[in-house]
């Protein structure tokens, strides 16, 4: 596949053209390559030096990131930016980030994969960012404890970061927003969500989450954001010719 070919077919399928106003993520190419043509994507959430590594001992042409390097405005290329372009313009790897899209989208999406896992019905969006819905929310089949939400939780039961239980001990309804939205708990009390779930952990929101009683877990912003880079990674894999490889650099946060 050519890499324009690649980039159309992600600005096609996660809608970033329309998202990309709102979003301060460079979405898109940020590095490219000196061959048009590319075999083999490897997916990470994080573009670091440890990513960009392991992607070339494991030949792969492209590295699609959640967490790209490039954040809404000019940055000088010097010390570790310089360090890690300099490795992926040596090694010829491309590199790729998706944020917010990646985020948002309804099938492939960090939130909507994590709302699959628990097993959600009546799913919609939630979690409201400058007029976008990028999370979402629905209900249980059954009622369970935030014990038995914690079991089956997305990630590793380590990174676990908070577990505010504040709401009523039978839960129906759950609201996602993956990564660092801990503040998006005041929009899940004003819709009486009994669940509040996220990546970051916030001393702030404590209080506010025990006088609006809701429950709140704080799964690890890198637990909650891989599930659309291994879903994405999934079907480019089922549709395509390239072969994919999935990175896992966990931090623990």
């Amino acid at each position: 596949m050519l890499l324009k070919d690649f980039d159309k077919m992600i600005r096609e399928l996660l809608d970033i053209d329309r998202i990309d106003p709102l979003d301060v993520s460079l979405n898109g190419l940020q590095v490219s390559r000196s061959k048009d043509e590319i075999k083999k994507v490897a997916f990470a959430v994080d573009a670091c030096m440890e990513s960009f590594k392991r992607s070339a001992d494991l030949n792969a042409d492209l590295l699609f990131v959640h967490h790209g390097i490039f954040w809404g405005k000019p940055y000088r290329i010097t010390g570790g930016l310089y360090n890690r372009i300099q490795f992926l313009i040596k090694k010829d790897i491309a590199l790729y980030g998706v944020h917010l899209p990646l985020d948002m989208h309804p099938e492939i999406g960090n939130n909507a994969g994590i709302a699959h896992r628990l097993g959600l019905e009546s799913i919609e969006p939630f979690g409201d960012y400058h007029g976008l819905k990028i999370g979402c929310k629905g209900a249980l089949p059954s009622a369970k404890t935030i014990d038995d939400i914690i079991d089956s939780i997305p990630g590793r039961a380590a990174e676990l970061l908070a577990k505010l239980n504040f709401g009523p001990k039978k839960i129906r309804t759950i609201g996602i927003v993956s990564g660092g939205a801990p503040e998006v708990v005041s929009q899940a009390i004003a819709e009486s969500i009994d669940l509040y779930i996220t990546g970051d952990a916030s001393h702030t929101v404590y209080h506010e989450a025990m006088e609006g009683g809701i429950n709140v877990l704080s799964a690890g912003h890198y637990s909650t954001e891989t599930w659309g880079v291994k879903l994405l990674m999934k079907k480019i894999e089922s549709e395509t010719d390239l072969s994919t490889v999935f990175i896992d650099i966990p931090t623990g946060l």
